[in-house]
């Protein structure tokens, strides 16, 4: 008696096929090298600028320095000026920073989480200060600094920046507060959480993101804001760094060469900050859109 076996049938083997990597055109490659050559050019040139001597700098402006001069940095940072200017920078950039995150997120709170009568023209008006830059209300501004008392004072620069930084920062936190869900807030308080206590224990650090972000913006934007310490300050025990570089610039016209190492020396912190948090800034952005 023979047996039959079933013959199986032959398996099929499925074969991935692998996506080619697209890498773009050619075209668009060589754009982006131009730009950013176009954009680290004049930074080069600034920092490797201080390295060399003002004869150098006469007879071959694009060349190296040859020997390579340490003596332009040393003189700025062995000077007071510098540290006093960092000092003071410092200070106002901290100090937009924390007013700027507080009372932004406060207001954006307000915006995001409750209902009331007037809420859209509210959130319409910080909307529209965005299309006010400081240039436009910088002689009324000066006035409103000048009988308020703090002309030539940090004060006088720290309250404008905060003030000019709020639109910003509550366009981007109304959408991170507002994308919290609602069943979070009810259960809150159905475990005895105030409205403060949620606050602090729930919405700040769902928006960390966000207020990192906005954090970031403010930091740096004070940082490197020159048009408001002209006009407010005038005393150079108070000078930040921007307004010192232009007034190094004036005292040491001639030696163009610490001029460019002074300059290198005030632009590389804000640099640096911006490098290491250049993801946070854009995680932020992101979330606040999808939010």
């Amino acid at each position: 008696m023979t047996t039959l076996t079933a013959v199986k049938p032959p398996q099929r083997q499925i074969s991935v096929a692998k996506t080619p990597r697209r890498w773009g055109t050619p075209v668009a490659y060589v754009v982006a090298v131009v730009v950013i050559i176009a954009m680290l050019a004049p930074v080069a040139f600034i920092i490797i600028g201080g390295f060399r001597t003002n004869s150098q700098i006469t007879t071959d402006p694009s060349g190296l320095p040859s020997p390579w001069n340490v003596g332009n940095y040393l003189d700025v940072l062995t000077g007071g000026v510098f540290w006093q200017e960092v000092l003071n920078s410092i200070i106002s950039a901290t100090a937009t920073t924390v007013g700027v995150v507080v009372l932004g997120l406060m207001a954006s709170y307000v915006l995001a989480r409750y209902r009331f009568r007037g809420r859209g023209a509210m959130y319409a008006l910080f909307a529209a200060g965005l299309m006010f830059p400081m240039t436009v209300a910088i002689t009324p501004l000066y006035i409103v600094i000048k009988n308020l008392g703090l002309m030539n004072s940090l004060p006088g620069v720290i309250l404008p920046q905060i003030a000019f930084a709020l639109p910003t920062t509550i366009i981007i936190l109304v959408p991170f507060l507002r994308a919290i869900p609602d069943e979070i807030q009810e259960a809150a308080f159905i475990d005895g959480c105030s409205r403060i206590g949620f606050f602090w224990r729930m919405v700040v650090p769902l928006a960390t993101p966000g207020v990192i972000t906005v954090g970031i913006l403010a930091f740096i934007a004070a940082w490197n804001s020159y048009l408001l310490p002209l006009f407010i300050l005038n005393n150079s025990e108070v000078f930040t760094l921007p307004l010192g570089v232009q007034a190094f610039s004036s005292q040491y016209s001639v030696d163009t060469a610490k001029v460019l190492a002074f300059t290198s020396l005030s632009m590389i912190p804000a640099l640096i900050f911006f490098s290491v948090f250049e993801r946070r800034i854009v995680g932020g952005l992101t979330g606040a859109v999808k939010g």
